[in-house]
């Protein structure tokens, strides 16, 4: 339910929203009025804990701790000192790429409660990198450990989504990161940041150039991604090079080179 709550906040209409609303509601109705309110002193637990502490698997720690991991699924979430470990030693590498292109891609496959996600948010966030300079995406077969990533990443604050389904048999495939082709099998949950202007002009920009592509025009350098949505483009030398005339080829077909 606390993740339903955060995805219709943004997510207002259509039928994802829809479904999710019905699901919610056919949930609290099985609840009295005094047990309804304690599922959102639950969530403010959460809240006031990863906002008092970030730097933890909360979820993913209450989870194991009260042994509720499925052994049949071989759940075992990695503690996360291990995970921040793995962040610190990984995430140095990714400061080319993020100074070229504005963003990378953060994907854990087998999320279970996002311990590895959250201890990357937590190193970028330690090298003075934000929310608009990282995606993070994740799966998992698991829709309980899913939403749990999924509730902790949109409260800590993270640009990204996580799918439920099967990463081996249905693994989520599309164009680039930020264009999806989900399938019937897999659930797509949105996380709040992506609602982020930067985050939709970089969407916006990504289907641009798949169409222009799919025209066969040159692509775009990955510098031309925006930055921020209001940021005025760059004044033009006032010297300009004679533009190059276009070219017809055979069939009537107009060819840059």
């Amino acid at each position: 339910m606390a993740a339903q709550a955060i995805s219709n906040a943004f997510d207002r209409e259509g039928p994802t929203h829809d479904e999710r609303e019905r699901q919610y509601i056919s949930t609290i109705k099985r609840y009295s009025k005094a047990e309804q309110e304690v599922f959102s002193t639950l969530l403010a637990i959460i809240v006031e804990a990863l906002d008092r502490d970030p730097d933890q698997d909360f979820l993913g720690e209450m989870f194991m701790g009260l042994d509720l991991g499925n052994h049949w699924k071989g759940q075992f979430f990695t503690p996360y000192d291990i995970c921040r470990m793995m962040s610190e030693i990984t995430i140095t590498d990714l400061e080319d790429r993020i100074e070229k292109k504005g963003w990378v891609g953060i994907h854990d496959p087998c999320c279970g409660a996002g311990a590895l996600l959250i201890a990357a948010r937590n190193t970028m966030v330690r090298n003075k990198r934000g929310f608009r300079e990282a995606l993070y995406v994740a799966q998992d077969i698991d829709r309980t450990a899913a939403l749990m990533c999924y509730i902790q990443l949109s409260l800590l604050g993270c640009a990204g989504y996580v799918v439920v389904g099967n990463s081996l048999t249905d693994p989520l495939t599309g164009p680039s990161p930020l264009l999806l082709t989900p399938s019937p099998q897999h659930e797509i949950w949105l996380m709040p940041a992506l609602y982020d202007e930067v985050w939709c002009a970089r969407i916006q920009w990504e289907r641009v150039k798949l169409a222009l592509e799919s025209l066969g025009v040159m692509e775009a350098p990955q510098e031309a991604i925006p930055q921020k949505a209001a940021q005025s483009p760059p004044k033009k030398d006032p010297i300009q090079p004679e533009p190059t005339p276009l070219i017809e080829a055979a069939g009537g077909q107009l060819s840059l080179f």
